[in-house]
């Protein structure tokens, strides 16, 4: 069963088509990475499956149910989650409190429910040594897995992950891609847009190339990759 359809699903700005009729089906359990230069519209897809943007055309269906004009909020209630480029913590809760305006606001459940789920995610995302700090003292890394923490408090079935890798060491970058994969092996289905390609290619196993709002490519990750019409466009390699 699919846990996520896409169907025409279309977003412009003026002339400029961000999404421009992207069909996607994503079945439950799984992972996907989508990459793209620059303006091709990947964190505007993520906008449209969060409920951040509304389309101009198309339908989104999750679970089985069409949520296209679903409020951000019922979706994440719902199941769907997400992080973004540029974390930006509650600075002056602690790295818990954080986790808990997540699950209370977020999944609508109440703080005596979620406090164990909470420090359990804590633990997954190495994060439980740093509980009781404040958030705003911590390290990029640590504020790139608080984000995703914060997350995964909603109790997500569909993640979707914006760039978390980005701005790290290779170093961090190897240990957050580990996290990533243990969120996997939980069954959390997973759609990661990264320009760090490795990172990529270590967890998903089907890749979509997204180019001025229009799918170019989808299928096996490095056979994708391999693609001429995808090597001209993303990496700069004339066919």
């Amino acid at each position: 069963m699919n846990l996520l359809e896409l169907r025409g699903l279309t977003r412009a700005f003026g002339s400029l088509k961000a999404a421009d009729g992207i069909d996607l089906d994503l079945a439950e359990g799984t992972a996907l990475g989508i990459i793209g230069p620059n303006g091709a519209g990947k964190t505007t897809l993520f906008n449209l499956i969060a409920g951040d943007l509304a389309p101009d055309a198309g339908t989104i269906r999750f679970a089985g149910a069409d949520i296209t004009a679903m409020p951000t909020h019922r979706r994440c209630a719902a199941g769907i989650a997400r992080t973004y480029q540029i974390p930006h913590p509650f600075e002056n809760l602690t790295v818990f409190e954080n986790l808990l305006v997540g699950a209370v606001y977020g999944a609508g459940k109440p703080e005596r429910a979620v406090v164990d789920a909470c420090a359990a995610v804590l633990r997954q995302t190495g994060l439980i040594e740093r509980a009781n700090r404040r958030a705003g003292t911590l390290t990029l890394l640590e504020r790139k897995r608080l984000e995703l923490a914060r997350a995964l408090a909603t109790g997500p079935r569909l993640l979707l992950l914006d760039e978390i890798a980005g701005g790290l060491t290779e170093g961090e970058c190897r240990a957050l891609v580990e996290t990533v994969k243990s969120i996997r092996a939980g069954g959390i289905t997973i759609v990661w847009i990264e320009h760090i390609v490795h990172a990529l290619l270590a967890v998903v196993e089907r890749l979509v190339v997204l180019d001025f709002g229009r799918k170019i490519a989808e299928g096996e990750p490095l056979a994708v990759m391999n693609s001429p019409e995808v090597r001209e466009i993303y990496m700069g390699i004339a066919a």
